[in-house]
This record gives C-alpha cells, sequence and structure tokens, in this order.
C-alpha cells in the first residue's frame, strides 16, 4: 500500500500511497500571508524572494504515526534505510507545524541541523575554496525551510509560539556563540562589531537572530517579557559571547528592551530578596543585574537618552507607591549604578536637578519605614556611588551643601523642606568627607618603580573647579565653610603638588577681609602635615599668573595686598609675619619688582607695599638687584608725582631696605635716585626743568631728513664737544623747538618734595659708610650733570687748558640753572669732605661760568642777576663746607649781596687761583677716629695771603658799608 521513492541528492523519501503529497509539491499555490503588522514585516524582511511555501492540510493519524516512527528512529519506514540530515530535519519540521506535543523535541533536533551549518560556514572562512561560491547545500535549503516554518507558526498564534521559539533561538544562538569563540578566525568578545559582523554573515545565526526579533515584534505589543527575560537568562549564562546578540536586539527595539531589561531586571532583584541583595556581592547573588547592567552598556553609547528617561521614570514613579517592588526600585537602581559606572554617569546629573523639595520629602517618607540597618546599607553604597562618580560632581557637592546648610533661612515659594532631609543630607555629606579623606590618605605614594596612585573619581572631576570651590568656601556661609574648607584641603592633597599650590593661590587672591584671608595659612597649615611645603609652589604659580596676564587689575592688586597682610607683623608684641611665605617671595624679587611699573596706580602701590614688607636676601645677584633699584626708583617718583604721603611711605622704605642688602646696592639706589631726580619730567618735582623731550615724545618727523640735508654739505658728521659743534633750533617750516615749560607747581610743594628726596638719600647712605654713600652720589651727580667729563682729572687744570673746555663749563652752568636740586645736592656731598673732590669738574664748569659772567656784567648792582648771585654764593659755603677752601675765604659769599659785578668777579678769581695751585684732592684729607669725620689741615697748602690780598682790597674799598664784617677776613 505504500511505496517510497528515494532522489538522487538523498532527498526526503515520499510515500507514493498518498497522491497529495508530492502534488502539493511539485504544484505549489500562493502562500497565505500573515495579517499586516510587526510579526509580518519581521517575516516578510527574512523570506528571501520567491521562497513562498503552499497551505499544508492537516495529516491524518497513519501518516502522523509514520512521521513519529521516522523522527523517532531516523530510518525510512519502507526502505528502511537512515534518513539524511536534510529529510530527517524536514520531518522534524512536519511534527512540528502538525503535532504540538513534539514541539520541544523537534526544535531539540533542529539545534543540530544550526550546529551544522555554522561549522561549515566557520570552515569555509578558514580554508575558502578557489573559484566561484559554492552553491547552496541541501542543509541550508533545510535551514530556510525551518526559519520559513517557524516564522509562520509565530505568526499565526504569537501567544503560543512566540515565548518558547525565542527561548529556544536564544539559547542556541548563546550555545553556539559560546561553542565557537575559540575557533580560529573567531575576533574576540571584546570586539564586539567584528563579531557581529561575523555572526550577521553567517546564514544559521542570521536566521536564529530573525526568529528572535520575529518572536519579539509579535509580542512587542502585549507582553514581551518572556522574550526579553530568556534574552536575560541567556546573556548570563553566555556573556560576554552573548553580546553581540544583545547589542543587535537592543538596537533594533531600544524602547522596549530598555523598559523590559529594567523591568525584568527588578523583578529578578526583588525575587532574590531585593535591598538585601544589594552590594558588592550583588551580583552573585542577584545573577540577571549583570545581564541587565552588560545589555544597558551596550545600548548606552547609540540610546544614552532613552536609557537615561528610563531610570529617571522608574525612579519617581518608585516614590510614593507602596507596592513592593517600588519600594526596592531605588536600592536596585543603586545596584545599577554601583555595578555600571557609565549608567552612574548618565543619570546622575539630571537625578540631582530633579531632586526638588517634593521629590526630597517623597523620598524621606519612602525611606521612613526601612530597617536601620538597610538604610545603613543604601547611606552606604551611596556614598561609594558618590566617591567614584566623576559626571556631574560640582552640581551634587553644590545640592548637598545647599540642602544640608541652606545659605538663608528664607525658602523659596512651595513645600517646606523635611527637617529630616537636612539631617540626612547632613549625615551624607559628613559620611562622603570621611570616606574621602580614607580614600586619599590610604592611597600608596608613587615612586619612580610603582605605578601613581589610583585617583578618586569625585576629587578627580572636582581637579577643574578649583577656583569655584574656593569662591564658595570664601563666603564663609555657616557650617558650609568648614565641610568646603576640609574638602578643599582633600583635593589639594588627592591632586598635589599642583592642586595644593593652585588651591593656596586662588584663596589667596579671591579672599578681601581679614576673615576670608585666614583660610589660606589654616589651609597651608593643614597641608604641611601631609606634604612638602607647597607655599613655593603656590607663589610660583601666583608669578605664573600674573606674567600670564591672566589676573584683572583689581584682582592683582588685591592679591598683592594680601601677601602683604600675610607679611606684616601680628599682635601687639611685634611677632614677625610668615616666614614661609617671605623666603618664597623672596624668590621672585625680579617679577614682584617689575610690578613697581604697572601702568594702573593700583597695583604699582600695592607691589610697593609688598616688597617693603618682604624680607629681603641678603645676597642677591646684580641681575636681580638692578632691576628691583630701577622699578622702585621709578615707583617713588611715580607716588611723589601723585603728592600721597600715605602712599609714598612704602617706597621710601623699600629703597632704603634696598639700600641697606649690600654696599653695592646702596650705590646702585643712590646712583638711580639721582639719576632719576635730574632726567625726564621728574625734574619738575623740584622746581626745574624737564629735559627737551626725546624721539618717543617728539612730533612725526618731515618728509626730509635733516640728517640728511646736513650730510650734503660736510664731509662727516660733527660731535658734541667739539669747536664745531651744531645746535639744534628748530625745523625750517615748524619753527623752534618746544621748551620744555616750567610745572605749575607751589614753592611748598617743591620744598617739601625737595626734603622727601634729600631724606630718603640720606636713609639709603646708612646702607654704607657716610664717606662711600657720599662719594656715590657725587658720581652719579657728575654723571647726570655731564656724561662726557665722568673720570675726568680731579686737580684743577692751567688756565691754557681751562679754554677749551668752555662749552661744557657752558653746558654745566645751564644744567645748574634748570636744577636747582643740584646744590642742596652738592651740599649732600660736602657733608662727607672728601666727597666733593669727586665733584671737581661739575665746580670747575659752574666757577667758570660764573666768573665769565660777572666778567661781562654791565650792571651796577649784582642784583640784577639773582641767579648768578644765588649761584656764587652758594658754590663758595660748598666749597668752604667740603673743606676745598679754608674758612677765611670761604666766608667772602657773605660779600657779594653788597658789591659790584666786577667786584664779584675779582673775589672768584681769588678762588680759581687758590684751587689752582691747592687741587681739591681726596689724599689731603685725614680721618680722625676720635670724631669719625674727616679733616683738611690747611697750614699744609702754603702762605695763603696772596689769595687775600684782593679780599681785603674789596673790605677797604667798602669799609663803610662792610666794616661789621672785616674780622671775620683776617686770620
Amino acid at each position: 500500500m505504500l511505496g517510497y521513492k528515494t532522489s538522487r541528492t538523498g532527498a526526503e523519501p515520499r510515500r507514493a500511497s498518498h497522491a497529495h503529497l508530492p502534488a502539493r509539491r511539485a504544484n505549489p499555490a500562493p502562500r497565505v500571508l500573515p495579517p499586516p503588522g510587526p510579526a509580518a514585516a519581521i517575516m516578510a524582511l527574512c523570506d528571501p524572494p520567491g521562497a513562498a511555501s503552499p497551505p499544508r492540510p492537516p495529516l491524518s493519524a497513519q501518516e502522523l504515526s509514520q512521521e513519529v516512527k521516522a523522527f523517532l528512529s531516523g530510518l525510512d519506514p519502507v526502505q528502511g534505510t537512515p534518513l539524511s540530515p536534510p529529510a530527517h530535519a524536514r520531518c522534524a519540521l512536519r511534527l512540528l507545524r502538525c503535532l504540538p506535543p513534539a514541539r520541544h523535541a523537534a526544535l531539540q533536533h533542529l539545534r543540530g541541523l544550526f550546529d551544522e551549518q555554522v561549522c561549515q560556514h566557520l570552515l569555509q572562512r578558514e580554508s575558502p575554496a578557489p573559484g566561484p561560491a559554492p552553491k547552496a547545500t541541501p542543509g541550508a535549503e533545510v535551514l530556510q525551510e525551518a526559519r520559513r516554518a517557524l516564522a509562520e507558526l509565530v505568526a499565526a498564534n504569537p501567544r503560543a509560539w512566540a515565548p518558547g521559539v525565542a527561548a529556544w533561538a536564544s539559547e542556541l544562538m548563546g550555545q553556539l556563540s559560546s561553542k565557537y569563540a575559540n575557533r580560529p578566525g573567531v575576533p574576540p568578545a571584546a570586539s564586539l562589531n567584528e563579531l557581529l559582523q561575523l555572526w550577521m554573515a553567517c546564514p544559521a545565526t542570521r536566521a536564529l537572530l530573525d526568529i528572535y526579533s520575529q518572536c519579539l515584534a509579535a509580542m512587542v505589543g502585549s507582553c514581551p517579557d518572556a522574550c526579553v527575560d530568556a534574552l536575560l537568562d541567556t546573556s548570563v549564562q553566555h556573556s560576554p559571547h552573548f553580546d553581540w546578540v544583545v547589542a543587535h536586539v537592543g538596537s533594533s527595539f531600544p524602547g522596549t528592551i530598555i523598559s523590559r531589561v529594567l523591568s525584568c531586571g527588578l523583578k529578578d532583584f526583588c525575587a532574590h530578596g531585593g535591598a538585601e541583595a544589594a552590594g558588592t556581592a550583588g551580583d552573585k547573588r542577584v545573577p540577571k543585574i549583570a545581564s541587565v547592567v552588560g545589555i544597558l552598556g551596550h545600548l548606552a553609547s547609540r540610546h544614552a537618552g532613552s536609557i537615561k528617561q528610563e531610570l529617571l521614570r522608574m525612579f519617581h514613579e518608585s516614590l510614593g507607591s507602596p507596592r513592593e517592588h517600588h519600594k526596592a526600585t531605588v536600592p536596585f537602581l543603586l545596584q545599577l549604578a554601583l555595578m555600571s559606572p557609565a549608567l552612574l554617569a548618565a543619570v546622575s546629573p539630571e537625578l540631582v536637578d530633579s531632586l526638588k523639595p517634593p521629590v526630597l520629602n517623597q523620598l524621606h517618607q519612602h525611606f521612613s519605614s526601612v530597617s536601620r540597618d538597610e538604610l545603613e546599607g543604601v547611606v552606604g553604597v551611596v556614598v561609594h556611588l558618590l566617591c567614584h562618580t566623576s559626571a556631574g560632581a560640582l552640581r551634587t557637592l553644590r545640592f548637598l551643601l545647599a540642602t544640608a546648610a541652606p545659605a538663608s533661612v528664607i525658602t523659596a515659594p512651595g513645600p517646606a523642606l523635611h527637617e529630616g532631609v537636612r539631617e540626612a543630607c547632613e549625615r551624607l555629606l559628613q559620611l562622603l568627607l570621611l570616606h574621602l579623606q580614607k580614600l586619599v590618605h590610604s592611597r600608596s605614594s608613587a615612586s619612580l618603580a610603582e605605578c601613581p596612585a589610583r585617583p578618586v573619581p569625585f576629587l578627580e572631576a572636582l581637579r577643574p573647579h578649583v577656583r569655584e570651590l574656593c569662591q564658595d568656601t570664601l563666603r564663609l556661609e555657616r557650617r558650609r565653610c568648614l565641610w568646603q574648607h576640609q574638602l578643599l584641603a582633600l583635593l589639594a592633597v588627592h591632586s598635589a603638588p599642583h592642586g595644593a599650590a593652585e588651591a593656596l593661590f586662588y584663596l589667596l587672591a579671591l579672599a578681601r577681609t581679614p576673615e576670608e584671608l585666614a583660610l589660606a595659612p589654616q589651609l597651608h597649615a593643614g597641608l604641611r602635615a601631609v606634604l612638602p611645603d607647597p607655599l613655593p609652589a603656590a607663589v610660583a604659580a601666583a608669578v605664573a599668573q600674573i606674567h600670564a596676564g591672566r589676573l584683572p587689575e583689581p584682582q592683582l592688586a588685591q592679591l598683592l595686598r594680601n601677601l602683604s597682610l600675610l607679611l606684616q607683623p601680628r599682635g601687639d608684641d611685634g611677632e614677625p609675619g610668615d616666614a614661609a611665605l617671605g623666603a618664597a617671595l623672596a624668590r621672585h624679587l625680579p617679577d614682584l619688582a617689575q610690578l613697581l611699573l604697572h601702568p594702573c596706580a593700583e597695583v604699582a602701590e600695592a607691589a610697593c607695599r609688598l616688597l617693603a614688607a618682604c624680607p629681603l636676601p641678603r645676597a642677591l645677584p646684580p641681575a636681580h638687584l638692578l632691576p628691583a633699584v630701577r622699578a622702585a626708583v621709578r615707583g617713588f617718583f611715580a607716588g611723589l608725582r601723585r603728592g600721597d604721603a600715605a602712599a609714598l611711605a612704602p617706597g621710601v622704605r623699600l629703597l632704603a631696605r634696598l639700600s641697606a642688602v649690600s654696599p653695592a646696592a646702596a650705590k646702585a639706589v643712590l646712583a638711580q635716585l639721582v639719576e632719576g631726580a635730574l632726567g625726564g619730567h621728574n625734574a619738575e618735582l623740584f622746581g626745574g626743568s624737564a629735559d627737551p623731550p626725546g624721539p618717543e615724545a617728539a612730533p612725526a618727523p618731515p618728509p626730509l631728513s635733516l640728517l640728511d640735508t646736513n650730510q650734503r654739505f660736510t664731509a662727516g658728521l660733527t660731535t658734541a664737544g667739539g669747536v664745531w659743534s651744531v645746535f639744534h633750533a628748530g625745523v625750517i617750516g615748524r619753527g623752534l623747538k618746544p621748551h620744555a615749560g616750567l610745572g605749575q607747581r607751589s614753592p611748598e610743594e617743591l620744598n617739601r618734595n625737595t626734603q622727601t628726596f634729600l631724606s630718603l638719600l640720606l636713609r639709603c647712605c646708612r646702607g654704607s659708610g657716610p664717606a662711600e654713600a657720599a662719594k656715590a652720589v657725587a658720581a652719579a651727580l657728575v654723571e647726570a650733570v655731564c656724561p662726557e667729563a665722568a673720570g675726568a682729572e680731579l686737580a684743577w687744570p692751567p688756565e691754557e687748558l681751562a679754554r677749551a673746555t668752555v662749552e661744557r663749563d657752558l653746558r654745566i652752568l645751564r644744567r645748574f640753572r634748570q636744577h636747582p636740586l643740584l646744590f642742596p645736592l652738592l651740599r649732600l656731598v660736602a657733608g662727607g669732605h672728601p666727597a666733593l673732590c669727586y665733584c671737581s669738574v661739575l665746580l670747575r664748569g659752574l666757577l667758570a661760568g660764573l666768573v665769565a659772567h660777572w666778567d661781562a656784567c654791565r650792571d651796577p648792582s649784582t642784583g640784577a642777576s639773582p641767579w648768578h648771585l644765588r649761584a656764587s654764593c652758594a658754590l663758595v659755603a660748598l666749597l668752604a663746607e667740603g673743606s676745598l677752601l679754608p674758612p677765611v675765604l670761604g666766608n667772602m659769599h657773605e660779600l657779594f649781596p653788597e658789591l659790584a659785578p666786577f667786584e664779584v668777579h675779582l673775589l672768584l678769581l681769588s678762588v680759581w687761583g687758590y684751587l689752582r695751585e691747592n687741587s681739591p684732592l681726596p689724599q689731603k684729607f685725614t680721618f680722625q677716629p676720635e670724631l669719625g669725620v674727616f679733616r683738611r689741615d690747611f697750614g699744609r697748602d702754603g702762605d695763603l695771603s696772596k689769595h687775600l690780598a684782593v679780599l681785603h682790597a674789596v673790605l677797604h674799598r667798602n669799609i663803610h658799608r662792610l666794616g661789621l664784617l672785616a674780622a671775620r677776613f683776617y686770620p
């Protein structure tokens, strides 16, 4: 009755007794498509073109019995020969369609078919055959039939077939992925993209993935938990080799996978004890949560927003809900964050922003019924998460501070915050600081042979916000200041050495009151106990910030004032300031001295106060000393120009301290002061006229060069000091050169400035001996008044040589007229008697100019030339005070106002004659130790009477007016 016919290719045996079976294969009819929907769409995409299958009527009982026997025995029921693997698989497919109790056995048998196809695919990849691609094998054809059959069954009855088929497909993909993970050519599990490309190119695994996707699509509208649960179970068993399946399915169904994965994970978390299973061993007691973390981790790169939204939705939905799984939601989310830093980083900023007073009150009520031990565990997990998160660290810190200790007692409109919330935040903040302290101080110190200490993520995220933290700390807001100061110290230790220096710098730069400034020494004292002294690095950082120009002028001035306040003596007993800070600042003396020239007067004054309080080293190299001296001198004259006595005091103190460093420093200070007082616009401060403006202040040059014009008529350039010198009087077409006008300063101000300047010179002279200081001032005077005569012979020249210096003498006389300060300076030099000898060239030029003036004067009285009269009297008095003239000749200046010009000319000629015969040389002075001064013995200079003859003749001629003074001029 039954006949069997076997095809040549080993295809399925056909039953001749059932004519409808061959006819069903020979004349295929159009396949009935499932109703439109997600499952139909997936099936339509999975089926290749032309793969439609005819409708299959149910088998009879006899036919079904034969199929069962063939499937169980693996033999052809008619011929008794073994069934080929494709035929055996087709038999399993027929039982799958027609005999529901055989579903499990049929699916189990199909595993071998898929396994064989995967193995063949990998073998072909390992040793590809040359030539064209091989044709499809019978096994591949059966595999596609199995895929279509399962798709039809799922589409026809999703509730009955989708959960089981999804579980079978996901489990089989997990087994195949793990089985062939170590085969050559299979990428490692970490290379997810390469692994996904490999398995998606394999027809067997691609078919399994399509089958699972269709099952999930069919159940997504009703109850996809079973399909998602199967995916989670397989991920737990075969991760990480199964991750490629999770990545693909999650990318195809992100919304469903994210929500259902979290839902299934929460159910499993509750089933294993909920919050009691949380902690460091949560992934062992709740195995499915590891799979949840893995799936969400794969989806975080493209669907971070959806994950974040779903996690926040779960959190807010659980608050105020009495349902059991809602009570475990917060511990579940904490456990997820504990196992996945990526999830914590994604959700923490938005979570902190959403914690408004109503939410915080609900959260407090949510945990009010939790046992103390369980609550302590949750708090411990939160503290651990805070320490190991870097996303939104500053925002989280400010939220905790604002909640634990509000800055104001005035609350915003809305529900008031429960007192228990504040207490909880305060405790959480204290535990956070305690845990951070443990992490920071328990790190092993890094050396050259060791790896660097592991960073603390929370503190690492706060490193770029040191300035903001210092600003918050300096607000001194109740208890928050203590916590912020402690956190700042931990951050400084964690990111040492640069972090400690940065924190100290910002505290010093941003403090505005003494109370705020006290925080910097407190932080420094705490850091010195655990770190090398960070103060030098902080000062170096401040100098670097100043040089980079990153500090605004008000903040720069505030920084300098704060540093100077720390250096001031403290208390009534005059306790010295911070010695370590002074030593650190002394290393940067040249850099700080440049600030004395800052265009902002506030910054320059603050820099001067700082340097005046800063201890100076005893040995300063010239490269450091001279720039500081020049800057201090310019700062002194700038303060003198402003006329502020209070602002001038630090400059005076600074110059006095600089001159006390060493004798060389004192000479440099004196020389710079004299040069500065006689040059530029500073001369107006003492009643003098400013020098002609330099090239930088001159108007724009004319189109024609004066130098080029002169070179057309002369063979060479003229040099100053020669008999053919050219005096520039102006430019043709532009008029005379501008004259430097006198300043509009009152006599009182001029006298005050002169006294201040001379007092400063006297203070600076204490740095070296009086004689050496006077000598330095004398050298500076010669250099400033007549530079070409510096280092000239001190001896008085004869008449024939004096005629060659007429131009120089006129220039010296003109300089004395321009600068009234020269005479007080010469009197100061005359105080150290031998030092006036070094001004011989100035005295000689001035005397020669005065002699020439009185010789040419035709006025009846000396009162017609008031300046020359005053200069003549002052010159003779200077010569007498400096012991260059004997007292008898030195008193003749008392007669000048009562004499005629020619008589003054005669007397000055007698002075010239005496000085020519008795040259002003320092060797003529002897030091008297009992008096501590230099004296000159005029008795060794020979007969004085011949130099007094003119003086006595003038007295006799004017005896009627000068008789009372005659006794002073007879030795």
